[in-house]
């Protein structure tokens, strides 16, 4: 086995006639050379140019040759070396090798013997590069792949692992060369003990979304795969596992098996369920929809999704806060105008019916708009047709009219604030939607949500809370609602420090606030969902002690698990 290309030789000897002979004989072999007289002449070589092989005399005038040696392998350190000695001594030849040495070659050189051990040391070194290749190829698949890999010798000793298994495992490099059934983690270590299996048994092994704990004490759903590593010959010489964490796959499937997910709207709960049916009832229909809610509720996303989910989901969609703009603004705005209409009326403008002609206009805040502005679209409701602010032409529109406020409108038609026939004509269909107090069994999906939301937004990679905020989470009122909890979660994105969202990174009016709520609270207040107390504790033992997995058994909120647990210890 020999280089394919021109192989580079530096030639260290001070004796200019073994330089000019050797020189021409390792050219006319095909070899580029280049030649030194001394430790400086061989350090100016080696920082121009790279060499896969040296010659060094041993004895240069003056000098050691061990010395330009060991500088040599120290700027080159895949250079092989070959040293000539004139005085051949069993110590010298031990030195030589020591310092990384291939060979060594007494004086006077014989061709043959010099061109025999070039070509071994030539091969030596190509075999190397190609260890070095190999190592270097493994090194980059190890640092690339988010799946942990393990690596066992024959011996059951841990051999060598990749960053993702330092993260979740716990591996540091003081446990290469330990027995892997003597390493203590903090788990389970059925990893570990199905690689010592694949060892005995030389078959490969698999386990298939099973809980781990991890050594943070996080609980992962992993899948696992061991093979042996099989030599040439047929023998075993190790084995190598694969750990996927598949928890983020199980919890999607999860949550599009119970319908999580709703176009933009999240929720598990009995009561977004209830939304989600009412809004493909209503996808079709040229209805005009009422949404109420809270503010901070999603009534924009309900909005979205009546329209995307509909025969009107090409046509625009349009929206308008009717708080945000005075009365004239707000006409001009939703009926357009033509030039010299007002003052500043330099130029026409369509307004936002015109724009959503064939599609849906979403009037959010409606309970803000005017006396003057109610009887104008009363009169678009009822005859889809409209004029522009400055002019006398009717335009016919074709437009879904969707409405939202967090106001009871039915107390201001009482108080005389609000029309009663638009009321009447809005309120064909209402569409309620609940506050994030009456849906807490959508907490932990919102969470992961807005989490996975800020992670991309930020850069960052934070894997999820610590029970204590998820405790703090769920005791929370949430008058902001869902609005409330994205910006608790983005601040907290921000701020926390490690792959895991903290207690400090809350804001500390949210956790009084949650303090004075339970310290107000009387000690025997009913439970939403009253448990029997041998079933909440079969739960926690089939899923381990993870209260989430425990809820979603019981099927009720974590909320409602955290709460009976505080009245057991009370108990």
């Amino acid at each position: 086995m020999i280089f394919n290309r021109k192989c580079r030789i530096l030639l260290v000897d001070d004796e200019e006639g073994i330089r000019f002979t050797l020189g021409c004989l390792l050219r006319s072999e095909g070899y580029q050379v280049d030649v030194a007289a001394d430790h400086v002449g061989a350090i100016v070589c080696l920082q121009a140019a790279h060499y896969d092989l040296a010659f060094v005399d041993i004895m240069l005038a003056g000098e050691s040759g061990i010395e330009v040696l060991q500088d040599l392998k120290e700027i080159s350190p895949s250079t092989q070396v070959v040293m000539f000695t004139g005085r051949p001594e069993v110590k010298t030849a031990a030195e030589a090798v020591r310092y990384g040495a291939f060979d060594y070659i007494t004086k006077p050189v014989k061709s043959k013997t010099l061109l025999s051990v070039c070509r071994l040391a030539l091969n030596e070194k190509k075999l190397n590069d190609e260890r070095e290749r190999h190592r270097s190829n493994l090194d980059a698949i190890f640092s690339s792949v988010s799946d942990a890999i393990i690596m066992v010798d024959k011996d059951g000793c841990l051999a060598d692992f990749n960053a993702t298994a330092m993260k979740v495992c716990g591996y540091d490099s003081n446990l290469i060369g330990c027995g892997v059934k003597e390493i203590s983690l903090g788990c389970s270590g059925l990893c570990r003990l199905t690689l010592l299996e694949t060892l005995r048994t030389n078959a490969s092994k698999e386990a298939r979304r099973f809980e781990c704990v991890t050594s943070s004490g996080r609980k992962r759903i992993v899948s696992f795969k061991s093979t042996p590593v099989i030599e040439a010959d047929g023998t075993v010489n190790g084995a190598v596992a694969v750990i996927r964490d598949e928890t983020p796959l199980v919890e999607l499937e999860l949550s599009l098996k119970n319908r999580g997910q709703f176009h933009d709207i999240i929720g598990l709960s009995d009561p977004m369920q209830r939304v989600y049916s009412l809004i493909e009832a209503l996808a079709n229909v040229p209805t005009t929809v009422l949404i109420n809610g809270e503010s901070g509720t999603g009534k924009e996303l309900v909005a979205a999704a009546l329209h995307y989910s509909g025969g009107r989901s090409k046509g625009p969609f349009v929206k308008v806060n009717c708080s945000a703009l005075s009365e004239s603004l707000l006409e001009s705005e939703l009926f357009g105008h033509v030039r010299g209409a007002f003052t500043g009326a330099i130029a026409n403008k369509i307004g936002r019916f015109q724009k959503a002609d064939g599609g849906t206009l979403f009037l959010d805040e409606i309970g803000d708009i005017s006396p003057a502005i109610q009887m104008r679209l009363l009169r678009v409701l009822q005859e889809n047709e409209f004029e522009r602010v400055g002019e006398s032409t009717s335009i016919k529109v074709n437009v879904r009219v969707v409405v939202a406020t967090n106001k009871n409108l039915a107390g201001m038609v009482r108080k005389g604030t609000f029309r009663e026939d638009l009321y009447y004509r809005l309120d064909v269909v209402r569409l309620v939607v609940p506050p994030l107090r009456e849906r807490s069994k959508d907490l932990d999906l919102l969470v992961s949500h807005f989490i996975a939301k800020f992670n991309d937004k930020f850069g960052r990679q934070i894997q999820g809370t610590s029970d204590d905020v998820m405790a703090v989470l769920a005791r929370h009122n949430w008058p902001g609602n869902v609005r409330e909890l994205q910006h608790v979660i983005e601040r907290a994105i921000i701020l926390c420090k490690s792959d895991i969202i903290g207690m400090q990174d809350l804001p500390q009016d949210l956790i009084d606030s949650v303090q004075t709520n339970t310290c107000s609270s009387p000690d025997n207040s009913p439970t939403p969902h009253p448990l029997n107390k041998l079933s909440l504790e079969e739960a926690l033992e089939i899923s381990g002690g993870n209260k989430t997995h425990a809820a979603r058994l019981l099927g009720v909120s974590r909320l409602t698990v955290y709460r009976q647990l505080e009245k057991t210890v009370s108990d």
